[in-house]
């Protein structure tokens, strides 16, 4: 049976009217401003979704690869880079065993593209392990996970597990046939030591945090627990 995130995201296609998704210009101008505007740099894009920041950087001339584990959005992202008729790649791929001929300048992995979704703490070890192997020496990643202190800053949140920083809950998904089923979704919530920690033991080198708004991403300031993501820029 296929896990609730690989069901959530089939036949996903008002995926880009969602509130999360609405800010994809802006999120592009910040990993720019982090990575530099050579086109001629490489970027994966892990769990590219509909493609929507795969495709925004190709807009803007940039060597894009977008993989997901969903062939349902990698569809959504091949047909809007068809009509536009951009240059990207777009491949239906695991997150935790990325394989790749040539490595990346950078990685991007944001709004949980398949980090914090996994099973088990030792999958998303397996996605930081596989995105570190990806990049070239010096390479960077650029990521967002869902903070942990902002949970515990809900007290009324019982669906949040303070033993295992996960939160259990259903979620109705609309499915082909005017129909809908209950997914029962489990989500791992992370602080900053412990991310930190994670991607110092994959191999990356540094790391800087940054807070995550609901308009914008804020390199130079830290989280807090009124940020629901928090990202890191992690340095091989």
């Amino acid at each position: 049976m296929k896990q609730w995130y690989e069901q959530l995201y089939e036949d996903f296609d008002t995926y880009g009217q969602e509130p999360y998704t609405q800010n994809t210009e802006k999120e592009v101008d910040f990993i720019i401003d982090v990575l530099g505007d050579d086109c001629g740099l490489s970027i994966v894009d892990v769990g590219c979704g509909n493609g929507r920041h795969t495709l925004e950087l190709a807009r803007r001339g940039f060597d894009v690869t977008g993989i997901d584990l969903s062939t349902s959005m990698l569809t959504q992202a091949k047909n809007a880079a068809q009509t536009e008729s951009l240059a990207l790649h777009l491949m239906h791929m695991d997150a935790r065993k990325m394989n790749f001929e040539q490595p990346f300048d950078a990685a991007i992995m944001l709004c949980e593209g398949g980090f914090s979704l996994m099973e088990t703490d030792e999958m998303d070890e397996d996605i930081l392990n596989s995105v570190f192997r990806a990049l070239k020496p010096n390479g960077t990643l650029i990521m967002t996970a869902p903070n942990a202190m902002f949970m515990f800053s809900q007290k009324s949140n019982r669906n949040f597990n303070v033993l295992t920083f996960r939160e259990e809950f259903k979620l109705e998904k609309a499915i082909p046939g005017g129909r809908t089923k209950m997914l029962h979704c489990n989500q791992r919530y992370y602080t900053c030591p412990e991310l930190r920690k994670m991607l110092i033991e994959a191999g990356f080198a540094s790391v800087e945090f940054f807070a995550c708004g609901r308009s914008n991403y804020m390199r130079g300031k830290e989280p807090t627990t009124s940020h629901f993501e928090f990202g890191a820029i992690a340095k091989k």
